[in-house]
Parts: C-alpha cells; sequence; structure tokens
C-alpha cells in the first residue's frame, strides 16, 4: 500500500486513498492535517453532480408524460412502458429530494420544460406539445398523477 504524508500528492496518485484518509482524518477532526483546496473541489463536483442528477430525472419525468400525454399514435403501444418509467423517475427524485433541490426545480422549471420539449419533439417530429409547461412541481413529483 502506497504510504505518503503528503494529501495533495496522493490526491494525484490515488484518489480513493485519498478519500479513505481524509475521511479518518475528519473522523478523528484532525482538521489542520486536510487538503482542503482539494477537498473544496470534491465537495463542490459532489454537489454539482446531485444537482444535475435530480435536474435530469425531472427532464425525463416532464419528456414522458408528455409523450404519454400528445403521442395518441404510440399510445397502445408504449403507454406501460412511459407510466413505469415515469414512476420509476419518481421514486429516484423523490428519494433524492431536499428542500433546496424542490426550490432549485421550481426555479428552473421552465428551462427543464423547455429541454424535455426539445428532445419529445425531435423523437416524435411533431410541433404539438404546448410551449409552456402544463404540469405543475407537484403534478410531476406525485406518484400517482398522470395527465
Amino acid at each position: 500500500m502506497l504510504v505518503t504524508s503528503n494529501l495533495k500528492e496522493l490526491y494525484e496518485i490515488d484518489d480513493y486513498l485519498w478519500l479513505e484518509k481524509t475521511i479518518k482524518l475528519l473522523k478523528n477532526r484532525q482538521f489542520s492535517e486536510l487538503d482542503l483546496d482539494n477537498l473544496i473541489e470534491e465537495l463542490d463536483a459532489l454537489g454539482n453532480e446531485s444537482k444535475n442528477r435530480v435536474k435530469s430525472l425531472l427532464e425525463q419525468i416532464i419528456r414522458h408524460l408528455l409523450l404519454l400525454e400528445y403521442w395518441t399514435e404510440e399510445l397502445p403501444y408504449n403507454s406501460n412502458h412511459w407510466q413505469s418509467e415515469i414512476l420509476s423517475f419518481r421514486y429516484q427524485l423523490n428519494d433524492r429530494i431536499t428542500t433546496n433541490f424542490k426550490n432549485m426545480l421550481a426555479n428552473d422549471l421552465e428551462m427543464l420544460y423547455g429541454r424535455s420539449l426539445k428532445f419529445v419533439e425531435t423523437k416524435t417530429g411533431f410541433k404539438r406539445f404546448p410551449k409552456n409547461c402544463p404540469y405543475t412541481l407537484e403534478q410531476l413529483l406525485d406518484e400517482n398523477y398522470l395527465p
């Protein structure tokens, strides 16, 4: 096993070992020995990853709701699939949602709808979808809501 006293060097060589040592230092309250620059970078990346994940899940819910509600030609063939995907994405999103994430999603709802709209228009070739989001955030998160 690699032994080094310099966490900054260890980060460049083996980031998982760096993480283990950092956790140990935190648990032991050895704050002065921490590699704060890389710790801040990792925490920032973790936060961004979580934000992007909840945004992505909400986009998936919107996409599938739009397909379910408006792509009537495919409904007999895909309805059950779309409904099961919506439910799965809602479970995943509701497992991750916090008050801060909910506020972020509420603020970003129209932007996320725009992305979802572009996706379903490209997928279907149709321009029949609403230009503004027809769903509230509460409806999007509600595991029982279907249009």
